[in-house]
């Protein structure tokens, strides 16, 4: 399916946005099994990079988003991370950001002369002049998101920029995490086998 948007030899970069992907496949219902969605596309093109753009919360003991940080670090995805910014908003609420936005629109750009073709898994709005530019250096974007979350998660004025849109939910099959079965079926020894009750 994924091979259908690519042509042959063509050389791709991914450039993932964590929270706007993480927030868009969320309000459809499923995760994102990373080295599934890795595998699909090395399968169906020449992959050069994939980038993945998250912010980290410091000084936490524990960070939900450290281990997938970890294992994309050492599975063939390219990290780019930096702290939130801790602030107080105008009603005295303390909030945090960690916008993404400039580091993936840097190295987009100085990617650009170095692949065919870029695939933008974000909805945000902002890259619509990212992709412009891009553009007009020869190379071709797909924007991935969905428009069938309740309010949409792309952003109408990147849509229409992009080459190519791709429904997250036309992906789904192919890169959900697979949630194990629980076995019912009994104890077992240390090599798998049944024991049988005495």
């Amino acid at each position: 399916m994924v091979s259908k948007f690519f042509y042959p030899q063509e050389k791709v970069a991914i450039f993932i946005d964590g929270a706007n992907t993480y927030a868009a496949a969320k309000s459809l219902g499923f995760d994102i099994d990373y080295k599934r969605l890795l595998e699909l596309f090395q399968a169906g093109c020449h992959l050069v990079r994939a980038f993945y753009y998250t912010a980290l919360t410091e000084n936490e003991e524990y960070s939900p988003i450290r281990p997938l940080v970890d294992w994309l670090d050492y599975n063939g995805y390219t990290m780019v991370t930096k702290p939130t910014k801790e602030f107080v908003d105008a009603t005295g609420q303390r909030k945090r950001k960690g916008n993404m936005d400039v580091e993936l629109a840097i190295d987009m750009l100085e990617m650009a002369e170095h692949i065919d073709h870029a695939l933008l898994f974000s909805g945000d709005g902002d890259f619509r002049r990212l992709v412009e530019a891009v553009q007009r250096r020869g190379v071709r974007v797909t924007v991935v998101s969905t428009v069938r979350s309740q309010p949409p998660m792309i952003a109408d004025e990147l849509r229409r920029q992009a080459d190519r849109f791709i429904d997250l939910t036309d992906l789904a099959d192919r890169i959900q995490r697979q949630h194990p079965q629980h076995s019912v079926r009994g104890p077992a020894d240390e090599a798998g086998r049944l024991v049988q009750p005495a």
